[in-house]
């Protein structure tokens, strides 16, 4: 769990900041390939993750905290590996992760492709390839988002360059770098 940025789903999307047609270079014939890209993610998209995590909101990240997160998005068998992250992670030794040391973790690797696609894996609750209008909901109500299932069409609609109603994993894909650098 690298980076959770992408389940905050770019809630307030624009559609106009969104490409028309996105690259297939995302696609399945793809995913496995050695010369995967890593993006830099941006620093005010990255505060959001942070602030999400950060439920308490005193600046700094728990392990009850970000062990809350991974359950909340379906991952709470993760919750063992909560412990090596943080000894890797929290620089200072203090227990926590601040803003500082959340930013580090995430600029020496950036984020890489396949940790979108694993993003993409947790919203496609189905399996089917797709993420539904439905299947974002069922993500953000967990992580405590009020938002309706109409909030949740319009968010599909932003990103559906191919008009099936549906987020597949390269409109995903251009949904989470299109404000990212590549490394």
């Amino acid at each position: 769990m690298s980076n959770v940025r992408f389940l905050d789903f770019q809630y307030k999307i624009s559609k106009s900041r969104i490409s028309k047609k996105p690259s297939r270079m995302f696609s399945q014939d793809r995913q496995n390939s050695a010369l995967t890209p890593t993006y830099q993610p941006n620093t005010n998209e990255m505060r959001q993750v942070f602030d999400k995590f950060d439920s308490n909101r005193d600046g700094k990240i728990s392990q009850s905290e970000y062990k809350a997160i991974l359950t909340a998005i379906g991952q709470g068998d993760m919750s063992g590996e909560v412990a090596k992250i943080f000894r890797v992670v929290d620089l200072d030794g203090d227990g926590f992760i601040d803003f500082k040391e959340f930013m580090e973790a995430h600029k020496k690797g950036g984020v890489r492709t396949r940790d979108i696609q694993s993003a993409f894996r947790i919203f496609d609750k189905n399996s089917d390839g797709k993420i539904s209008a439905e299947e974002i909901l069922e993500i953000l109500q967990r992580l405590g988002e009020r938002c309706t299932l109409q909030d949740c069409r319009k968010m599909v609609r932003a990103v559906d360059t191919d008009g099936d109603g549906m987020v597949d994993i390269d409109e995903f894909m251009a949904m989470m770098t299109r404000s990212m650098k590549l490394s």
